[in-house]
């Protein structure tokens, strides 16, 4: 497969001889084994006097690892003094007690750790109570339309983009050629993400209401959804669930990675509203190998391209409120914050008005942005930068 150089290498160069236990997350097949793999080839290029203890859960040659004990006497067994001693462990959640090996070799102040792991036993809420020592945290997607680009080696950027939207980003696809055979591929890997990291993980015994479930909410990307309001839904179709299972479910699903939960701001009252969410998938190609590309709303598709990209970017997002409208997203970092509206098509001039306006409507003097599919150069109306979303995205 061709690799490409991402920008999630340098955030662990950038950390590389602290003491924090660094932890790659991410949905399955997005990228974090060949991230491992591009690192130890970092170091072994960059790092003088260098000794990389690395194991592979995914490889039978590290089968008899999978006790905690055994990991611990391998990596010590392997430890060499005076070096600087890495120790990369990929898929560590198959080693059984893995946190009782990591936290005593973070202990020991004399290794640099870095894992990866299956998301549902290596979640971001859990980190501090896994380990003892400080961890660092790198969140990986799959691939973003510029890497997409430099993937394909592009030179027609509005060609690329209108690809990407039906590819996505799953890159383990881009060795097929065709669709179908690319959706194949993205639907085995939601298979496995499903059976191993929900339905095994958490005992889940009616795994069909989960599949449903995980139907309503691709089907249901960009819209404001309630789990009562799911509950109706259901139950109207014959599936007796409880509005608390449904969350529970939810709640699975979005610590595998596979959908990120965006919460409502009031902007006019600088507060988080704590009911009606939005979730948007990890990558739109995970829809079209579930429910198909028959009857695309490309609206919806775009605006969970601009959610997943502005979390790239490590934005905080969420879904702007004033007056009883909606802002797509308000993105805040640090002491930055931008508003944002996407939209399809904004030839007709009243979907244009109510896009802008909503904008207009925000009296603070932040950065106020529409991102539609313009195919024309940025430009501005009344202060709100009207921006092409392949633009924006590379941009």
């Amino acid at each position: 497969m061709k690799l490409i150089e991402r920008e999630y290498l340098q955030k662990l160069i950038n950390v590389m001889g602290t003491p924090d236990i660094k932890v790659i997350t991410g949905v399955r097949r997005c990228g974090k084994s060949k991230l491992l793999e591009a690192f130890k080839d970092y170091v072994r290029e960059n790092i003088e006097n260098s000794n990389i203890i690395s194991v592979n859960f995914n490889l039978l040659e590290f089968e008899n690892l999978r006790n905690y004990k055994a990991l611990n006497n391998y990596v010590e067994d392997h430890y060499i003094k005076g070096k600087n001693n890495f120790v990369c462990i990929d898929e560590i959640q198959l080693c059984e007690d893995f946190e009782k090996t990591i936290n005593n070799l973070h202990a020991l102040e004399k290794y640099d750790i870095y894992i990866t792991g299956s998301n549902a036993f290596l979640l971001s809420s859990d980190l501090a109570t896994l380990f003892t020592g400080r961890t660092f945290e790198v969140k990986i997607y799959p691939f973003s339309f510029k890497e997409f680009l430099k993937y394909y080696e592009y030179t027609d950027i509005d060609e690329a983009f209108d690809k990407y939207v039906l590819e996505g980003g799953m890159a383990g696809s881009y060795l097929y050629k065709e669709n179908e055979d690319k959706y194949n591929y993205i639907s085995e890997v939601y298979n496995t993400l499903i059976v191993r990291d929900i339905v095994s993980r958490y005992k889940i015994k009616n795994r069909d209401l989960l599949e449903n479930l995980n139907d309503f909410l691709m089907d249901n990307i960009s819209n404001i959804t309630t789990t009562r309001n799911i509950e109706k839904e259901f139950r109207a179709n014959g599936n007796i669930i409880s509005h608390k299972t449904i969350a529970s479910y939810i709640k699975y699903l979005c610590n595998a990675f596979l959908y990120y939960n965006v919460r409502r701001y009031d902007i006019q009252g600088k507060r988080y509203l704590s009911s009606q969410d939005k979730y948007y998938l990890v990558d739109q190609g995970f829809k079209y190998a579930k429910l198909g590309t028959k009857n695309i709303n490309y609206g919806r598709v775009y605006e969970n391209i601009i959610a997943m990209e502005l979390l790239r970017r490590g934005y905080e997002v969420y879904v702007g409120v004033l007056y009883k409208k909606e802002i797509d997203f308000v993105a805040i970092k640090q002491n930055e914050k931008i508003y944002i509206q996407v939209s399809d098509d904004i030839s007709n001039e009243e979907t244009f008005k109510r896009e802008v306006d909503a904008l207009l409507k925000i009296r603070d003097a932040y950065p106020k942005i529409l991102i539609a599919r313009t195919k024309h150069d940025t430009y501005q109306y009344e202060g709100v930068k009207i921006i092409d979303i392949a633009n924006w995205l590379i941009s």
